[in-house]
């Protein structure tokens, strides 16, 4: 079966995929407008969403696309078509995003940056370390991923509360609620992680309202989508000190703008959508679980539902 694989790794991408099955037929390119025939004629397609979506509204439609990324929304354009299968990489980020919190969390939790600073000095640092234990962890978006980033941090003893779009109990959450809880669970809170999906539910949702919720104490981090945010409301909390920092790893406008007010925003550590990268091996793996499935007319992982964008 012939398969487009559209990418800015495309070659990364090809390289894996015939690793897993060398009986793949591959088309590959990192320009939409180079493979315009070949998507005619592929019935499967593989690749980044904003790549991707540049062949959709040619009028070109496969039966399936395979999603190198977690996240889907340029593929949820009202213009855009919605009547094939798309399916989004699932399974393959977990552990990355928990090594990825984990890296900040102890950072705060054991001063990094104040010694760091201490260092340069030359003076000798006599700050009091934290710890895990007992500390509240917040996670809004415990889906997937999320799910997965609770299993990795159980172990230190955290208590670990989950926003989920319905009522339920999940494990190891202590305790799940919606985004209508969300303002009430955050008063507690010492960390919270905002993993939730681009919708247009979730667009600006990190506002002032919220952000005066949390304790001074808490640590805010952004890893799920940068409109979830509004910029000038988190700057304003933590220039007067309502914040007691911020990880902001997913921005509005990638690159970030030279002058966007983020890079010198005390308290606030900039991540550069490095959270969890799209791993070429394992969403190879995934595609080729997935192609036997579609083949086979089975239950694909990650298909995605167009009227809930994820």
């Amino acid at each position: 079966m012939h398969i487009l694989v559209l990418s800015s790794d495309y070659a990364l991408y090809t390289d894996e995929l015939l690793n897993v099955n060398p009986s793949l037929q591959l088309t590959a390119d990192d320009k939409a407008l180079n493979v315009v025939d070949a998507a005619r004629e592929c019935p499967i397609w593989f690749g980044d969403p904003h790549l991707v979506v540049e062949l959709l509204r040619l009028g070109i439609k496969p039966r399936w696309i395979q999603s190198t990324w977690a996240g889907v929304s340029p593929l949820m354009a009202e213009d855009l078509p919605n009547d094939y299968i798309l399916t989004r990489a699932v399974g393959v980020f977990g552990q990355l995003m928990a090594e990825y919190l984990l890296t900040y969390i102890l950072a705060h939790e054991r001063q990094l940056m104040e010694r760091i600073d201490h260092q340069k000095q030359r003076k000798w640092c006599n700050l009091q370390p934290g710890t895990l234990k007992g500390r509240q962890i917040l996670i809004v978006g415990a889906g997937e991923i999320g799910c997965c980033v609770a299993q990795m941090l159980l172990p230190f003893g955290i208590d670990l509360i989950g926003i989920v779009n319905t009522t339920r109990s999940i494990n190891p959450f202590r305790l799940c609620g919606t985004l209508d809880d969300l303002p009430g669970f955050l008063e507690n809170a010492d960390y919270v992680i905002n993993l939730l999906p681009d919708t247009s539910q979730t667009q600006n949702i990190w506002n002032a309202t919220l952000f005066d919720r949390m304790k001074p104490t808490a640590i805010f981090i952004n890893a799920g989508r940068g409109n979830a945010v509004v910029d000038a409301d988190l700057i304003a909390t933590l220039e007067q000190k309502r914040l007691a920092g911020a990880i902001i790893d997913v921005c509005r406008e990638e690159p970030l703008l030279v002058d966007h007010p983020f890079w010198h925003t005390k308290g606030l550590i900039l991540t550069n959508h490095s959270a969890a990268p799209s791993l070429a091996r394992p969403i190879a793996e995934l595609f080729c679980n997935n192609l036997n499935r579609f083949c086979n007319h089975l239950s694909m992982l990650g298909k995605v539902d167009f009227n809930r964008c994820y």
